[in-house]
């Protein structure tokens, strides 16, 4: 048996001999990593660009002083709730209110779902993690992890085919720096990818610098027509829209607490520790659950752990959870920057889509590893059903006509998506089929990122 390469908690690099300027810079390449989507959410639904980067840095650094600081995850804006959005808020105008306050009410649902996460925790701690993970097996959130970057690789060809010189730029610079770079250049691909691509678009006429000629240098992040309090201070409560808003983005909690499972057992395989288990699901579902309510309160998108940074991780090789509190820090910093927010709005679609086309790929690989690593048995036929209808019905769901299956709790209609549902079905199958496979290893052989950098 071949000895385990030595790692240190820090990564393979060793932070604490990096310095001070290093440690900021990699901060800020994890900040870009996060950005794109956690700003293209905002863009979607109508909601606060500064809000969003104010509340994704609050709960960062939430999560993290909930977790003792041990795991390397920063939480950014959720896709999963955009239809919960478009479908309260649309209820909303109907109902004679404004886009503002209809999707104050959203945020009021989003709030309630937070919540829901606090329900699992306490069943973790009741419990026992390794117990409720029986039921999220390697076999359930391997296939999940997959369909994730899988389901996120679509919208990252979406964003290059904007422009695929510009996209280009990013893929290359990044991987030349990743595989010939040396020092420091080959542990920040991604930011130099992204500022590269951006320079060269700005140069050759694709970027739009309106925006940011208008915008302050200074702002309150903070835009109360939307936040979710406002509906419980702002004059009468509309009851109806209320329970409209709850009754249909609280399932998409479900979803999302899946999506969470997945990718701390993706930072677990990455990173080489079983985060599952120390500091403990509660604590990370408590931290992510809080920060989901809470920034829907102020008006900024539901908050989940971000694949994005996981493929960050994995890249650089630097696990240190300083470097994401550091890039927390510079969110809230910029937050109150209104010119920064018109830049990062400038910034060409293409240009996240080059390097995101790596990064969502990265997410799958680690779905992969996940399994790798936990020794999955796919010579059993239970296994392979489980993982064949978890990534069937994950992108066939997603990318078909009704992107959805939708039904009515009365005059209530409920759509979950194509992630929700394979999600539901992987842990029922798993759980009545004969030969449940284990949750997850403590100690695996070697760690994603070391098995990525062979290649």
């Amino acid at each position: 048996m071949s000895q385990k390469k030595e790692i240190s908690p820090e990564g393979i690099y060793d932070a604490r001999t990096l310095g001070t300027p290093k440690m900021l810079i990699l901060g800020l390449q994890h900040l870009f990593a996060m950005f794109g989507a956690t700003v293209l959410v905002p863009i979607l639904t109508g909601l606060s660009v500064s809000t969003t980067l104010l509340f994704a840095g609050l709960a960062t650094l939430f999560m993290h002083l909930v977790t003792s600081g041990k795991i390397p995850v920063f939480l950014g804006s959720s896709f999963a709730f955009l239809g919960g959005y478009a479908t309260v808020r649309a209820a909303g105008v109907e109902a004679g209110y404004t886009d503002a306050k209809a999707l104050a009410y959203a945020c009021i649902g989003v709030a309630c779902a937070g919540l829901l996460y606090l329900i699992l925790a306490l069943i973790c701690r009741a419990f026992g993690s390794k117990r409720v993970m029986t039921f999220f097996p390697p076999v359930v959130t391997g296939p999940i992890i997959i369909a994730i970057g899988l389901i996120l690789a679509p919208s990252a060809l979406n964003n290059c085919a904007t422009n695929w010189p510009i996209a280009l730029v990013a893929i290359i610079v990044v991987i030349v720096c990743n595989i010939w770079g040396k020092g420091m250049i080959k542990i920040v691909p991604i930011l130099i990818g992204v500022i590269t691509s951006y320079v060269v678009a700005a140069v050759t006429g694709n970027v739009d610098f309106s925006t940011i000629k208008d915008a302050a240098w200074i702002g309150l992040p903070i835009r109360w027509e939307s936040a979710g309090l406002s509906v419980l201070f702002d004059g009468e409560i509309d009851m109806g829209l209320l329970i409209t808003s709850i009754v249909t983005i609280v399932p998409i909690a479900f979803a999302t607490m899946m999506e969470h499972i997945g990718d701390i057992s993706a930072i677990s395989g990455t990173v080489g520790k079983n985060f599952i288990e120390d500091p403990g699901l509660h604590r990370t579902l408590i931290g992510d659950g809080i920060g989901t309510a809470i920034a829907s309160l102020f008006g900024a998108p539901a908050n989940t752990t971000y694949g994005e940074n996981t493929g960050v991780l994995a890249l650089t090789k630097v696990y240190d959870p300083r470097v994401i509190r550091i890039a927390a820090g510079f969110a809230i910093l910029l937050s109150f920057c209104p010119k920064f927010a018109g830049i990062i709005e400038a910034m060409p679609a293409s240009t996240i889509g080059g390097v995101s086309i790596i990064l969502y790929g990265m997410i799958s690989a680690i779905g992969i590893r996940n399994m790798v690593e936990n020794k999955t048995d796919f010579q059993q036929s239970r296994n392979v059903i489980i993982a064949a209808l978890i990534i069937g019905l994950a992108i066939g769901i997603n990318f078909s006509a009704a992107a959805g299956v939708s039904f009515s709790i009365g005059s209530m209609n409920i759509t979950l998506s194509g992630l929700a549902v394979a999600s539901i079905v992987g842990i029922v199958l798993n759980a009545i089929l004969p030969g449940r496979d284990k949750a997850f290893v403590e100690d695996p052989d070697e760690t994603l990122a070391s098995s990525l950098g062979k290649y």
